[in-house]
């Protein structure tokens, strides 16, 4: 298995995992954008460009389950003011593999460059793409080390019909060149976890990202 960040990425797609032996592997960041921690089972990934000796010390020094130490939050604060960024929460981290054909729902690609759901999405993708779709969203770009994303939006008045699983499966359908595509979901948000594992999403850890201020 790689030791960068894309090669370890890669193999989880596929179902191939950093051994479960309780350790932390930390490599440098794929961009400057991208720093953060991804926990697997038993096996959590650090990368960021700061000194991975400081970063085994102070991980060494918690007073906490050497399995969670990673995501463990005396430690993501301490990251946090060493590299001077923020982070939002902590997501559930979800692949799925690509899917042939057409998405099974009708869309409408956002041709404005300006849209105020493409600028956010900018901020933390490359190459984004919007769509949209009778009462939501579907976005895909590149995100953490180039690995394709994606995220939606339902409006409130049409949630609970499953169009939140219909553009989660969508998604599959809309990734280019047959790669696996990414989600992230907050923990609390029951909801986006079940349409996203409805619509094929397999989880595989937990995601920190550390987000420049």
């Amino acid at each position: 298995m790689g030791t960068e960040l894309a090669d370890i990425l890669d193999a989880a797609a596929r179902g191939h995992f950093p051994p479960p032996d309780g350790r932390n592997t930390v490599v440098p960041q794929p961009s400057h954008r991208d720093a953060g921690v991804i926990a697997f089972t038993a096996h959590s990934v650090v990368f960021t460009d700061e000194d991975p000796q400081w970063i085994r010390r102070t991980l060494e020094a918690l007073d906490c389950d050497r399995l969670a130490a990673a995501m463990n939050p005396a430690f993501l604060g301490a990251l946090l003011d060493r590299t001077r960024r923020s982070m939002d929460t902590i997501d559930l981290l979800t692949v799925a593999s690509p899917l042939a054909g057409a998405p099974p729902l009708e869309l409408s690609e956002i041709a404005d460059a300006d849209h105020p759901r493409l600028a956010r999405a900018r901020t933390r993708r490359d190459d984004v793409r919007v769509w949209t779709a009778d009462g939501g969203l579907v976005i895909l770009g590149r995100g953490v080390a180039g690995r394709w994303e994606t995220s939606i939006e339902v409006d409130e008045g049409h949630r609970h019909r499953g169009l939140g699983r219909a553009l989660a499966t969508a998604a599959r359908h809309l990734v280019p060149d047959g790669q696996p595509v990414w989600a992230q979901q907050a923990a609390g948000n029951a909801r986006s976890v079940r349409a996203f594992q409805a619509a094929g999403f397999r989880p595989v850890g937990a995601e920190a990202l550390l987000l420049v201020r």
